[in-house]
């Protein structure tokens, strides 16, 4: 993984950093090291984006092109081949939301329209989660029903030439040119997403992709889903799943505990009497809570060390010292139908000769996550489903689902644990398997 550092007075200059934290650098002979601990002339590189979505890098020094072969890389072709093109895959994970810098507004699915608009003070529900998909050296976004981004701003459920975009970086930002030379902007009032005039990207034309955190219903022990419809007091008293049953998992990366936010913007609060309510706009001690993963439901501390439970007339108030039925939630994660996960070596794929997986390839499979009754199912590209066989390697060519449950562990990162109840890891191979014991770095996986 290289980080991508722009010049702060020359925004088309970047430096190259190395996961050592080193930069890349290049003599006037063309020799290329990766050793610089600092900034200097040397690791000063210009991107020259090529229209099939592959970059060259330029030495702004000695005006060289970096590249060459597997076994021996230099700076010092005067023009640019194959040898001196690279394809740029994202590090971060391609499934985001998209936020417009000029409108400040993020992107959504509007099915009704038929389009992605911008227009969203809050990226909420699975309608904001957007997955980037890597094909042939471009870039294509997808929706959360599985269509393209077309740059006449419609959506397309095949890919094709009109839905491919090459990614150009601008201040640290994001823009899409499209297979025409024209850019992605917000148009009109809703800010409908397609290819406007400029061939040249200014501030309308660029975004960040920021993180798309787990976003869940929470069904009580009485069969109704936790809400803040009613008013400010949270209570398990709704039957239907809308944005105000909703709630948005925000885990702190030291402590690992937990708040939850609704659509409009408050979190949580432990408040007198062990009351939970929606109304703190700030994070605080009395807005952290600690989720505990019981199988196929969870259970909820509050700050004050009491769990969460459910009343008769429906109302949480934290106040149990142990977990009994009313303590117990089920928690269904409703913004990744379509999962890809990442884990300390690599994404997880299909492996191309036989029905198992890999933990650590360069590029992704999506997978299709199924929610049934506090666990999951997961299925493959071609439709069928992950399972651990009896030797304990998982494989994605069954014909019947499997139960597999979710726990949503760290900041971005979650664990699975199969119907064995040990943990899906990675080992040394690259392989991916279910018999993991205990939780280790190889049982967590970015999603």
């Amino acid at each position: 993984i290289w980080t991508l550092e722009q010049d702060s007075q020359e925004t088309q200059v970047v430096y190259l950093r190395s996961h050592l934290g080193r930069y890349l650098a290049s003599d006037k002979d063309g020799k290329v090291t990766c050793e610089a601990d600092g900034h200097n002339s040397n690791c000063r590189f210009l991107i020259i984006p090529q229209s099939d979505g592959r970059w060259a890098l330029q030495s702004e020094q000695y005006l060289r092109f970096f590249g060459g072969s597997r076994d021996y890389l230099s700076c010092f072709a005067q023009i640019i081949t194959d040898a001196e093109l690279w394809a740029i895959h994202l590090a971060l994970h391609p499934q985001a939301n998209l936020l417009s810098v000029a409108r400040k507004r993020y992107a959504h699915l509007s099915t009704e329209d038929g389009e992605i608009a911008v227009d969203r003070n809050i990226p909420w529900g699975v309608e904001a989660l957007l997955t980037l998909v890597y094909l042939d050296g471009k870039y294509c976004l997808k929706t959360c029903d599985s269509r393209f981004l077309s740059s006449d701003g419609k959506l397309q459920t095949e890919n094709g030439r009109a839905t491919t975009y090459t990614l150009e970086l601008k201040c640290g930002k994001l823009a899409f040119k499209d297979s025409e030379g024209k850019y992605l902007s917000p148009m009109g009032p809703t800010g409908t997403l397609r290819s406007g005039r400029c061939s040249k990207p200014g501030k309308d034309e660029l975004f960040d992709l920021e993180e798309s955190h787990p976003q869940v219903v929470l069904i009580a022990a009485n069969g109704r889903y936790v809400s803040n419809r009613q008013g400010v007091s949270l209570a398990a008293n709704q039957e239907d799943e809308t944005d105000t049953e909703t709630f948005q998992m925000e885990i702190d990366r030291e402590t690992k505990m937990c708040t939850f936010r609704t659509s409009q913007g408050f979190y949580w609060a432990l408040v007198a009497h062990g009351g939970v309510q929606s109304t703190a706009t700030a994070v605080s001690a009395n807005t952290m809570f600690s989720v505990e993963w019981l199988s196929h439901k969870v259970a909820i501390k509050a700050s004050n060390g009491k769990y969460i439970c459910t009343k008769k007339n429906g109302q949480l108030l934290a106040v149990s010292d142990t977990i009994g039925e009313d303590e117990q939630l089920t928690l269904k994660l409703i913004n990744r139908p379509m999962l890809i996960l990442r884990g300390d070596n690599g994404f997880i794929c299909h492996h191309r000769n036989s029905n198992t997986l890999d933990a650590s390839r360069s590029v992704y499979d999506i997978f299709t996550l199924e929610y049934s009754s506090g666990a999951y199912h997961i299925k493959g590209v071609d439709g069928r489903f992950w399972y651990v066989n009896s030797s304990g390697l998982v494989c994605a060519d069954g014909e019947a689902p499997e139960d597999f449950t979710l726990e949503l562990l760290e900041r971005g990162r979650l664990a699975i644990r199969g119907k064995n109840g040990k943990y899906l890891r990675g080992d040394q191979g690259g392989t991916l398997k279910g018999d993991g014991l205990s939780l280790s770095s190889s049982a967590l996986w970015e999603f």
